[in-house]
């Protein structure tokens, strides 16, 4: 964890929050994306485009995915996160959009 805080902590908190936004958003919007792949290549399983897409689709989202999960400590210790909050940030990453969830909800300031 001290490797993640040292990390993040040459940046301004803003610019931390801003990009945890972005990676919410483009792990959601990757998550449809990897989910078309997966109906393409099963209506067509012999068709090359779709195996290059879903492997290409499914390497973004794993980015995107893996990004995220690293973003989390970071962000947990910005809005001072409990423990429930932030296991429930890091078991969202796996459901479709929860990310967009916890963007919207868990990261605000003035939550009570």
């Amino acid at each position: 964890m001290n490797f993640i805080e040292n990390l993040f902590s040459k940046y301004p908190q803003e610019k931390t929050v801003r990009w945890f936004r972005l990676v919410c958003l483009a792990e959601a919007v990757s998550w449809l994306f990897l989910f078309s792949a997966m109906v393409w290549i099963r209506t067509d399983p012999e068709n090359i485009f779709a195996i290059i897409y879903i492997s290409t689709i499914g390497s973004i989202h794993g980015l995107f995915f893996t990004l995220y999960l690293i973003f989390v400590p970071a962000i947990r210790k910005i809005y001072a996160w409990d423990d429930e909050d932030f296991v429930f940030a890091l078991m969202s990453a796996f459901f479709p959009f929860a990310t967009i969830w916890v963007d919207k909800k868990l990261t605000r300031f003035d939550r009570e």
